[in-house]
């Protein structure tokens, strides 16, 4: 009952995830979750790692995981921090630096989970509207503020920022911390990470989830100069000492070694990516430039909600969001060949009105392939 709630439990906005469906059957392109399995040697150490040493915690600061993450990207592990995913990462960034600071500063059209953050933690925030094409403008970024969150490429949109401005954004707010989300970095964009040894305000998220394959597994990690990542320990252990378990720890250390296999799907991922985006286009959608393993699209004739439920009713998932400047739009995740071939069936009938059901897509996959 409510009753028993902290007060400020009755204001909150929790985030709503992607539908979830159970029973029935779906060809699933709402969640951005990776067509393609995880690593074969990934799969392999979970598997090992099942054993009578699941009665001991795991290794609370992860090290093995953050000395190789840190060894690729040729930086000290005390640049590294662990989480339960990135969302969680995120959760102990906001809490970490932006309390009593003033307002944090995110685009108006960009990942929802930012405002409840926001509002979970009691931080002002302040929502700058991205241009008529959905892209952020660095100048908008100057002036008094609490931090500074951007989701790189954006999500939903797609979109990714160059380099360059992200350092404008750093060089125009040198005193607070600058957040950079890159959960879907590894499908085209360039990584602010090279940029962490010159700014001690940077920190760069990313996540396991994507273009590895391993949502399941819920592992997360953030890069950022010691004093960040510091910030970052203090948070976590006095919230949960030991995020992750050994069968995530296992997972990840081989799924983050595996680079054929990350390369390999990755662009396969990509390349269905600008074959599907070419096929929509000619379906008289608007197609935004696309950075990530998803699209944003709009069709000029049909209702981004009247889409949404035909390709529902051919066993198709997307995702429509009902905020007002994207309320008809779309994002749709990329799938393998099958699976988007099936989407632009299903998205010709819904168009012209026909009612031919789609069979849904495959979801096997050899490593040869």
């Amino acid at each position: 009952m409510s009753r028993f709630w902290s007060p400020f439990v009755e204001s909150l906005v929790p985030y709503v995830p992607g539908e979830q469906p159970k029973g029935r059957t779906y060809i699933k392109l709402n969640t951005n979750e990776n067509p393609y399995g995880p690593s074969p040697q990934a799969l392999a150490a979970i598997r090992a790692a099942t054993g009578d040493d699941l009665r001991l915690y795991p290794d609370p600061n992860a090290g093995d995981l953050s000395d190789a993450i840190a060894a690729t990207l040729g930086l000290p592990s005390d640049s590294i921090f662990i989480g339960n995913g990135s969302d969680e990462v995120l959760a102990h960034a906001f809490n970490a630096f932006f309390r009593d600071k003033g307002p944090v500063l995110f685009p108006d059209v960009t990942y929802s989970f930012y405002p409840t953050y926001c509002n979970l933690y009691g931080l002002p925030f302040r929502q700058l509207a991205l241009d008529s094409a959905y892209k952020l403008d660095p100048g908008d970024y100057m002036g008094p503020c609490g931090g500074i969150v951007i989701a790189n490429p954006n999500a939903p949109t797609g979109i990714a920022m160059t380099l360059d401005k992200v350092e404008q954004i750093l060089r125009q707010n040198p005193d607070v911390v600058v957040v950079i989300d890159e959960a879907y970095v590894d499908f085209g964009a360039e990584s602010a990470v090279q940029l962490v040894p010159r700014y001690d305000n940077l920190l760069v998220t990313q996540t396991f989830s994507k273009s590895r394959s391993l949502a399941g597994l819920r592992v997360g990690f953030a890069v950022g100069q010691p004093h960040l990542i510091e910030a970052l320990r203090r948070i976590k252990d006095s919230f949960n000492s030991y995020p992750l378990g050994r069968l995530a720890l296992a997972g990840a250390i081989e799924a983050w070694g595996d680079r054929e296999w990350f390369d390999f799907t990755r662009k396969r991922i990509m390349d269905e990516r600008d074959k599907t985006a070419d096929a929509l286009g000619g379906l008289g959608f608007e197609v935004l430039p696309s950075a990530a393993n998803f699209l944003f699209v709009s069709h000029g004739e049909v209702a981004a909600e009247n889409l949404f439920a035909g390709l529902r009713s051919h066993g198709i998932l997307v995702r429509h969001f009902r905020q007002p400047r994207i309320a008809n739009w779309l994002r749709i995740s990329v799938g393998m060949k099958e699976d988007c071939k099936a989407l632009l069936d299903a998205t010709e009938c819904v168009i012209s009105g026909k009612t031919q059901p789609v069979r849904a897509g495959s979801n096997d996959f050899q490593r040869d392939q």
